[in-house]
């Protein structure tokens, strides 16, 4: 005799927290020392290669260093709803797989399109499942509103 539980996916939830990756951010600061290198290498005169390179490593470095420090982020999804993130309900979102990164897009209450993104190091599989689960039930709006007759 098996003991199992009905289970239904309309009833999935989801509760998880985003949080900035650090893989990304040694990524960050890899492209902007590999920037750096590559305008060295260039026939660019030297002073001009030497500027670029300096920069474009500053820059790597800035924008690792500005992910590093985003806050924290409170997802809550239940199937059939709208997610909340940080308590606030998002519109129109929609959630994309590529391959083990998900991308969480919505809009804010002033329309602008905001985006999160769970890399690998931040998202356990247990959490990516349940991610799945309460994506696949969640209620499909249109992107583009339909045209008039």
């Amino acid at each position: 005799m098996t003991s199992s539980t009905a289970w239904s996916s309309a009833s999935a939830t989801c509760q998880l927290e985003w949080r900035a990756s650090r893989a990304l951010s040694v990524g960050l600061r890899i492209l902007g020392l590999l920037a750096g290198l590559s305008t060295l290498a260039s026939e660019m005169p030297r002073f001009a290669a030497w500027s670029m390179a300096v920069l474009a490593m500053a820059y790597g470095e800035c924008l690792a260093r500005r992910h590093r420090n985003l806050p924290s982020r409170r997802l809550w999804w239940v199937g059939g709803r709208a997610p909340e993130l940080d308590g606030t309900a998002l519109q129109h979102a929609k959630l994309d797989w590529r391959g083990p990164l998900a991308f969480l897009r919505w809009r804010d209450a002033e329309g602008h399109v905001r985006r999160l993104a769970w890399w690998p190091d931040t998202l356990p599989r247990a959490a990516r499942r349940e991610l799945r689960l309460v994506a696949e039930v969640a209620p499909h709006t249109p992107s583009t509103p339909p045209m008039a007759p």
